[in-house]
This record gives C-alpha cells, sequence and structure tokens, in this order.
C-alpha cells in the first residue's frame, strides 16, 4: 500500500496547480511513472533550477533568471505597457510587433482584499516615467483593473506621458493571459487615450 500512498500524494500535489482538477492531476501523476529515471530526475531538476534561479526583474518586475530582463536591457524604453502579473507580459509577447517594456504591478487595486497602492508597484512605475512618451494600461477588463488603469492615469499624466487603454476587444471579466493573438494585437493598435 505504500507505493498508493505515494502515487496519491503526487495526484494531490498536482492538484495544488492551478487549473489542475483530480482527473488531469491522475493523469500526470501517471506519466511520470511512465517515465525513465532519467526523464524524472530531468523534471525533478527543471522544478529546482525555475525556484533556485528565477526572480523579479529589478527594473520591471516580470520574471527573469538575471538581475535585469532581456526586454528591458534590449527594447525602447519610451512605451511602458502596465499589465497586473509577470503571466500577462507572456501573453502580450505573443503579438509580435510590441517593441516597448514592461511594468508587472504584482496585483491591482482592491480594497476589499486589502490592496491598496502601497502593495503594488505604483512607485516603481512612476521612478519609469522619465524619458516615457506613452504608458499603455494593459490591466484586465474587470471592476479591479479597470480602477487601476484609471487610478494610474491620474497619477501619471501630470508628468506630460500620454496613458492609453487597449481597445475593448477584450470582453469585460475576462483575462489577458486567454486572450487569442489577434484580439490582443488589435487591443492593441487600436488602444484610447485615458
Amino acid at each position: 500500500m505504500k507505493q498508493l500512498d505515494s502515487i496519491a500524494k503526487l495526484i494531490h500535489t498536482f492538484t495544488l496547480l492551478p487549473g489542475v482538477g483530480k482527473k488531469t492531476a491522475q493523469r500526470y501523476a501517471y506519466s511520470v511513472l511512465d517515465m525513465t529515471d532519467a526523464e524524472v530526475g530531468a523534471f525533478v531538476a527543471a522544478l529546482k533550477e525555475v525556484k533556485e534561479t528565477v526572480r523579479y526583474c529589478a527594473v520591471c518586475g516580470n520574471f527573469t533568471d538575471r538581475a535585469v530582463c532581456s526586454l528591458c536591457e534590449t527594447r525602447s524604453r519610451s512605451l511602458i505597457c502596465v499589465v497586473a502579473y509577470p503571466k500577462d507580459v507572456l501573453a502580450l509577447e505573443r503579438v509580435s510587433g510590441f517593441k516597448g517594456v514592461y511594468h508587472v504591478l504584482h496585483g491591482t487595486l482592491s480594497p476589499l482584499d486589502g490592496r491598496g497602492p502601497d502593495q503594488i508597484r505604483i512607485k516603481e512605475l512612476i521612478a519609469r516615467l522619465d524619458g516615457a512618451e506613452e504608458v499603455i494600461m494593459a490591466t484586465n477588463p474587470d471592476v479591479e483593473g479597470e480602477a487601476t488603469a484609471a487610478y494610474l492615469a491620474k497619477l501619471i499624466k501630470p508628468f506630460g506621458v500620454r496613458v492609453t487603454r487597449l481597445a475593448q476587444g477584450i470582453s469585460l471579466g475576462s483575462d489577458i493571459e486567454y486572450a487569442d493573438e489577434i484580439t490582443l494585437s488589435k487591443a492593441l493598435e487600436q488602444r484610447t487615450e485615458i
């Protein structure tokens, strides 16, 4: 029965991942059992490596394995796209053509959840405005994302920086990470001034 306890433990561990239910977790666990020892070793090594080496970029707050991510090092700082979470950067990067940099807030304003301006990376964004010509608000089109975008627009406009919002091709209440490339591309192209 010890082996079954191990399988149950592995299944439970997989269910801790977002979007993974019991059946998917069972498939993952049995897939691990079908792996060679070398494949399992590589899987474990990849998990350890990501936990040991990945950190936040000192400039934008996105995930990186260096002090400053490659996007911040190589792209124009005159265009800043503000997102709530690192996963939103991945979604927007699927859209070819965006040549600016990102700023990850690590959340949105949510008084009910105890997240005010001091709990997300607003001060860091304001510090990056020197040389910026435009800031694109790319927070999710839900109540918190809209409130955050409006709040930031009021803070940024006095610096003489143009503030825009993604066009409304993204449905109200949906997440940017789930939008397809065409919708995101159109939303970037047709952004509107706040």
